[in-house]
C-alpha cells in the first residue's frame, strides 16, 4: 500500500515518509536471539529502507504501525455477531473502512481506559458496569481496565444495545510502536535493524500478546513489509567528538541503540574508549548478540565487557551489581569524562542502576549523598548522562 507521490523533478527532495504516511518497509530477516530453553524470544530484525530516502543516527527509534491480532479481532466479531464487511465510519472526517479491516489496523483494542468504560456504560443495562463507572468506585475501575482488553469489556457488560459503528466510536485510533535503533546505518546502507522481546503473558484468565512484538514474532516473514517511520531522538546520542569515552548500562532489549552506538563507532574507528555492562536471565540462552560482543571486545572496539545473570547463580546478580563490583574503575573514567548511557525498563532496572551511579560517586569520590546527587544532576545538565527507557 503506497500511499506517497514521488515527484520525479525533484530528486534531492527529503523523505516524505512519516509518522502519518509510513514506508512500507521489507523485512529482510527475522529470528529469535535467545537460546532454546530460554524463558524470553528476543527477534532480531533487519528492515530495508531501500527507495525510502529514510535515514537515521544512533539513538533514533523507528516507529512501527502495528496491526492487531487477527484472532482477537475475529473472537469480537463473533461476540457480537457484527458482519466483519460492514462499512463504519472510523474518524471526524468520515473516512470508512470494513469493520475488520478498521479493528484489525485503525483501532487500539487491546487497551481500555475510564472514558471508554463511561461511554460503554450508555449502551447496556448492565449494572454491574454502572456501579464501576461511579466516582466512589474509582479504584476498582483502574483495576478492572488494567490488563484488560476490548474483548473483556464485551464479554463482562453485556447484553449490549449497540451496532458496531457505536463501539468503533469509542475507541482510539491506534498508535505507532517506537523501537530502539539497534544498528547503523554506516555499518548497514539503506538498513535497519531492530531488537524486540515478544511480550506474552496470562491475565484474568485469557493469554494476552503485545500488538507490534508478537505481530513480529508470529506473523511477519522475511519478504512481509511493516510500515515504518524514523523518530528522532535529540535526548540520547553519542558524543559529537569520537575521542570521548562511553559508558553503556543496556540488560536484555535495553542492548538494541548500543549495538548501533558500537557500530558506528566501529566504522568511524573512534579513538574514546567503551565500556558495556550487558545483562539478562541466563548466560546459556540470554546473552543477545554475544559472538558480534566478543568480537568487538576482541578487536578492541570495546574496552571492557561486563555481563551480569540473575539466574544463573542462588544470589540474582544484576547490572548495577556489576556496576558496584568496578567501582573505582568506573569513577576513574566518569571523572576523565566518559558519558553514561543507559537503556532499558524504567520501572526498576533505570533507578537501580540511576541509584548505583550516584552510590559510586559517593563511595569513589568522598562524597556526601547530597554531593554525589549534585554531581549526577551536573552530568545530566552536562548531556554526559542520557537514558532511553520505557
Amino acid at each position: 500500500m503506497q500511499n506517497t507521490v514521488i515527484n520525479s523533478e525533484n530528486k534531492k527532495a527529503p523523505s516524505t515518509y512519516s509518522r502519518t504516511n509510513p514506508f512500507q518497509a521489507k523485512v529482510l530477516k527475522n529470528f529469535n536471539l535467545n537460546g532454546e530453553g530460554s524463558a524470553k524470544e528476543t527477534r532480531h530484525i533487519e528492515i530495508s529502507l531501500e527507495g525510502s530516502g529514510l535515514t537515521y543516527a544512533p539513538g533514533y527509534a523507528l516507529g512501527v504501525a502495528p496491526s492487531n491480532d487477527p484472532e482477537l479481532v475475529s473472537a469480537i466479531l463473533i461476540e457480537m455477531n457484527w458482519d466483519s464487511e460492514s462499512v463504519v465510519i472510523i474518524n471526524k472526517q468520515g473516512d470508512t473502512l470494513p469493520l475488520q479491516e478498521a479493528l484489525t489496523s485503525y483501532f487500539e483494542i487491546t487497551l481500555l481506559s475510564k472514558k471508554i468504560l463511561q461511554q460503554a456504560a450508555e449502551l447496556t443495562d448492565n449494572e454491574e458496569l454502572k456501579k464501576l463507572i461511579l466516582v466512589e468506585n474509582a479504584d476498582q475501575l483502574k483495576e478492572y481496565t488494567n490488563g484488560r482488553d476490548l474483548l473483556d469489556m464485551l464479554r463482562d457488560f453485556g447484553p449490549w444495545k449497540a451496532e458496531a459503528q457505536d463501539v468503533i466510536s469509542m475507541l482510539r485510533k491506534m498508535t505507532p510502536r517506537l523501537y530502539s535503533i539497534a544498528s547503523s546505518i554506516a555499518a548497514h546502507p539503506n538498513e535497519v535493524h531492530l531488537t524486540i522481546g515478544a511480550v506474552r503473558y496470562t491475565a484474568h484468565g485469557r493469554d494476552r500478546k503485545g500488538v507490534c512484538s508478537v505481530q513480529v514474532a508470529d506473523r511477519i516473514q522475511p519478504g512481509d513489509t511493516l510500515p515504518v517511520f524514523v523518530q528522532p531522538n535529540k535526548h540520547f546520542h553519542l558524543p559529537e567528538t569520537g575521542d570521548k569515552d562511553i559508558i553503556m548500562v543496556g540488560p536484555g532489549t535495553g542492548i538494541a541503540p548500543f549495538r548501533s552506538f558500537i557500530e558506528e563507532r566501529a566504522v568511524n574507528r573512534a579513538d574514546g574508549k567503551a565500556w558495556l555492562f550487558f545483562g539478562d536471565q541466563h548466560e546459556a540462552t540470554d546473552y543477545l548478540y554475544k559472538a558480534e560482543l566478543e568480537s568487538y571486545l576482541a578487536d578492541g572496539v570495546l574496552t571492557k565487557l561486563d555481563t551480569a545473570w540473575s539466574r544463573d547463580t542462588e544470589k540474582k546478580v544484576y547490572v548495577q551489581n556489576k556496576m558496584l563490583e568496578n567501582s573505582k574503575e568506573l569513577y576513574e573514567w566518569i571523572q576523565n569524562g566518559a558519558y553514561f548511557y543507559v537503556c532499558g525498563d524504567k520501572q526498576r532496572m533505570a533507578k537501580d542502576v540511576h541509584s548505583a551511579l550516584i552510590d559510586v560517586i559517593e563511595k569513589e569520590g568522598g562524597m556526601s549523598r547530597e554531593e554525589a546527587e549534585a554531581f549526577v544532576t551536573d552530568m545530566q545538565k552536562q548531556g554526559r548522562y542520557q537514558r532511553d527507557v520505557y
